[in-house]
């Protein structure tokens, strides 16, 4: 991550200007037409080192091994999320022993333009034995209004939290009891 100097903002404070910089490498030829290209390309985030080998979404040609942009755009407001969470968590001191999130992005083609209208994010919260998992909606809902992807996004994103608290014996993460919680998100 690099940092700008700060700049002026809409209320006219000064502010950090946080800047990302991704790279995207193709080569090959597009001559044969649009059926005959490699959508095989990389990926990479510098300074993080290495690259990711991406491709189009199999309906659009693209190898279905490959990680896709689309795929990414979901993981980027799941990770966002989580993070998010875990952050809010952190500040209130609720012991949040695991996160796993099953995220769905849809995409309908014939809503045009074609874009991906609905982000649901399905975190499965394991919290600590004695947590209070009252205390999850609300930590949830801050935690997507500060999640940075979601408000960069014009799709709806919405979060449906299952929430499963470890009793005192556990020393298993998977086990415990369930609790799903009314989800935030953007109507």
């Amino acid at each position: 991550m690099h940092r700008d100097p700060p700049r002026p903002t809409a209320d006219h404070s000064t502010a950090p200007v946080h800047s990302y910089r991704a790279t995207c490498t193709w080569s090959g030829s597009t001559a044969a037409g649009y059926d005959a290209y490699d959508r095989t390309h990389d990926g990479a985030t510098p300074p993080v080192e290495g690259t990711l080998a991406l491709s189009a979404d199999p309906a659009f040609r693209g190898d279905p091994a490959l990680a896709n942009p689309e795929q990414l755009v979901v993981l980027a407001a799941s990770s966002c999320q989580l993070l998010s969470f875990l952050a809010v968590a952190a500040r209130a001191r609720l012991d949040v022993r695991a996160y796993h999130d099953d995220a769905r992005g849809e995409m309908p083609e014939g809503d045009r333009p074609v874009r991906i209208t609905r982000i649901v994010l399905r975190p499965r919260i394991t919290l600590g034995p004695g947590s209070d998992p009252g205390r999850v909606p609300r930590l949830v809902e801050v935690a997507h209004r500060e999640c940075f992807i979601a408000n960069s996004l014009r799709s709806d994103v919405v979060v449906e939290p299952v929430v499963v608290v470890l009793d005192e014996a556990d020393t298993d993460l998977r086990s415990g009891v369930d609790r799903p919680l009314a989800g935030g998100g953007r109507p």
